[in-house]
């Protein structure tokens, strides 16, 4: 009989461990958290909540300059206005730390990059590699309608920036749908990074808890209407 019970529970446990794993590989870890978190805020120009989203990451493990790639990163959806505030307000964060005796992490740069080809290349690579269409797909409209634009998004965007490996892929993208989605009106957009983000491991639960954070941190206006998005997204996919 003892024996019996000894393999249920070992069992019990087993499956208990099992499902945790599940739960745990389907949540946005709290790095993520705080990336979407300092996204958003930068995104809607949200200073002063940005700057309690920034204390929050470097008291949760992130390295200044993972925090600064964030900012940085922002900038090509937002624009340099939002970037460059959010600079500022990260600025500000660190010296009041500082005077507190707080020292952060400043970790590492970008690695050197290798790579001698062309920039529009490696940017053509990059988006390849991001939404899994081949390098030589038909040019969305815009870029035929104006070419250098696509010149541009291939050679700074998907080069410049992505080739830094400060963030992941799927760090950026997640980013980069939450300052879509702060930012309001640019939903087609947004649904397209969902889809990289899909492509790149993100589940569906995890762009919706994204979501969830933003409507928290920004309002349900912007997130349901990602929302609706990311719910044709998915029916597509099915």
């Amino acid at each position: 009989m003892r024996t019996t019970i000894s393999i249920l529970t070992i069992l019990f446990l087993s499956v208990g461990a099992t499902v945790l794993r599940a739960q745990e590989a389907d949540t946005l870890s709290l790095r993520q958290r705080d990336i979407v978190a300092i996204a958003a805020y930068t995104g809607k120009g949200d200073l002063t909540r940005l700057s309690t989203a920034l204390a929050d990451g470097l008291d949760h493990g992130m390295t200044v300059n993972e925090i600064k790639e964030v900012l940085v990163h922002a900038y090509a959806y937002c624009g340099f206005p939002r970037s460059l505030r959010a600079l500022q307000t990260f600025m500000t964060v660190l010296g009041r730390r500082r005077a507190n005796g707080v020292v952060d992490a400043e970790g590492r740069d970008a690695s050197p990059v290798s790579d001698s080809r062309d920039k529009y290349t490696r940017g053509a690579e990059i988006l390849s590699d991001l939404n899994g269409l081949p390098v030589d797909a038909p040019k969305a409209g815009y870029a035929v309608f104006a070419p250098i634009i696509e010149q541009f998004l291939k050679e700074h965007l998907f080069c410049d920036i992505f080739e830094r490996d400060v963030l992941t892929y799927q760090e950026r993208e997640l980013a980069t749908v939450a300052i879509l989605a702060a930012m309001g009106g640019v939903e087609p957009m947004a649904r397209s990074h969902m889809g990289i983000c899909l492509r790149q491991g993100v589940t569906p639960s995890q762009l919706g808890q994204l979501l969830d954070i933003v409507e928290r941190n920004i309002g349900r206006a912007q997130a349901d209407s990602v929302r609706n998005e990311l719910e044709q997204l998915i029916n597509k996919t099915k």
